[in-house]
Order: structure tokens, then C-alpha cells, then sequence
């Protein structure tokens, strides 16, 4: 069966209408064809796998993306906060995340967009989607710079190691607002050496760094419920 990750959705939509961007220069090589290729591409995942990683628990939730099983209560979210701040070092470390720079028609891919997204081809030129498995497992297999917001609630979840891939794409839902969740992510990239922009584009709120070989997106959006949707994608070769 093949599940396309919503993460996946928006970057390969800006890297195919923006080809001939300037800032494509910016972020590296144009991208070869083999790359074109396994971007456009669905990962091929199992979505009854899906729940299979019960070790997890505490990482997977409901199934049903309509009807998330997530504390929403004012005492679980001042716990998710809490544990944040913790992880950076104190409520004071946390730093905000600057204003979006809206990339409007335009859809220009940033570098650390590109590295995330050209994760998906191994050094070699093989096809990483293909060698991904789907199971909330890789929720906990994310750099630790970037793990899942505490208390998040994953909902889909896919990565490998194999052959050169190095990949994870994690999908997850929080109570807690957009804004203190970016700047989690704000604060532990510029803590870890990461560089961070801030942009918005196809309605989401698009946070990338990169250092090094290695990148990370967020994508975040506030949904009609009232919780967070957040997308991270990670790539560390």
C-alpha cells in the first residue's frame, strides 16, 4: 500500500516549482535525475504497521487523524511546557522564533529544505523511500536534537539507515500552541549548531537548519481543533 507522509507533500511541491529559483543555486548542486525522481515519489510505507511498535506507546496515538486521542486540559499542556523548557536548559533559554518570511508565489526551496528532502536518494543515487519501514518506532529513533515534542502524539512515523539513507519523517499532534513548539525547535537547532530560518509557505509555518552534512525541517500548522500539526523531517548522513 502506498502512503504519501503529508511531510513530504510540500517540499517536493516547492523543489518541483522552483527549479529555477535563484536560491536554488544557494542550496547546492541542481538536483540530479535520480533525485527528481525518488522526490516525486510516494514512500512506500505499511500503514498497519502503523501500531506495531507498542514498545512505544507513549509515543503512538490514535490512528484516526480526525479524532486525535490527546490531552487537551490546561494541566497537560503546562506539563508539556514545562518538560520543553527543561530540555533546553530553562524557561529563559527558550528563544523566540523571529517572523516568518513569506515565500508567497514564489515557493523558494531553502538549503535546508533541499538537504532534508534530497534525503531521499542515498549518496549512491538509490531510491531511499523505498528502503523506508513505517512504524511509530522511528519517533524514537530521531536525532537527539530534534525528538518529539514532549507529550506529542505521533501519528505516522517512517525512516531508514539503509544503504546510505539516512532519513526520518515523523508526523505528530500537540495541544500546545504553534508558536512555543517552533520555538522548541528554534532554540534546540541554534543550541546544537544548527543554523534556523523561519519562513511561511503553502499555509505552513516552515522552520530549517542546517549544520553540516545534516538538516531538519519543521512543518507546523494550527488546525480547526485548535491542536498543532507538526511535520519534522530530519536528515543526518
Amino acid at each position: 500500500m502506498r502512503l504519501t507522509l503529508a511531510t513530504f507533500a510540500l517540499p517536493l511541491a516547492l523543489l518541483a516549482a522552483c527549479s529555477d529559483e535563484p536560491e536554488d543555486a544557494e542550496a547546492g548542486a541542481e538536483l540530479d535525475p535520480a533525485t527528481e525522481q525518488a522526490l516525486n515519489d510516494d514512500l512506500m510505507t505499511d500503514p498497519d504497521l502503523a501500531g506495531s511498535a507498542e514498545g512505544n506507546a507513549a509515543l503512538s496515538g490514535s490512528s484516526d487523524r480526525s479524532l486525535p486521542n490527546i490531552n487537551r486540559t490546561p494541566e497537560a499542556i503546562a506539563a508539556a511546557r514545562t518538560r520543553a523548557a527543561e530540555l533546553v536548559g530553562g524557561a529563559d533559554a527558550l528563544r523566540a522564533v523571529p517572523a516568518p518570511r513569506d515565500l508567497g508565489a514564489a515557493q523558494t526551496v531553502t538549503p535546508a529544505m533541499q538537504k532534508a528532502a534530497q534525503a531521499a536518494v542515498a549518496p549512491g543515487g538509490a531510491n531511499c523511500d523505498s528502503r523506508v519501514e513505517y512504524t511509530t518506532a522511528w519517533a524514537a529513533k530521531l536525532p537527539g536534537t530534534f525528538p518529539v515534542y514532549p507529550r506529542g502524539n505521533t501519528q505516522e512515523a517512517a525512516g531508514t539507515d539503509e544503504g546510505g539513507c539516512a532519513l526520518r519523517v515523523v508526523s505528530f499532534l500537540t495541544p500546545v500552541p504553534l508558536d512555543d513548539v517552533l520555538a522548541f525547535y528554534h532554540t534546540r537547532a541554534l543550541a546544537n549548531g544548527y543554523s534556523a530560518e523561519h519562513v511561511k509557505a503553502g499555509g505552513d509555518n516552515i522552520l530549517s537548519g542546517t549544520s553540516g552534512e545534516n538538516a531538519f525541517v519543521v512543518y507546523g500548522r494550527r488546525l480547526p481543533s485548535g491542536v498543532t500539526e507538526i511535520d519534522l523531517v530530519t536528515s543526518n548522513p
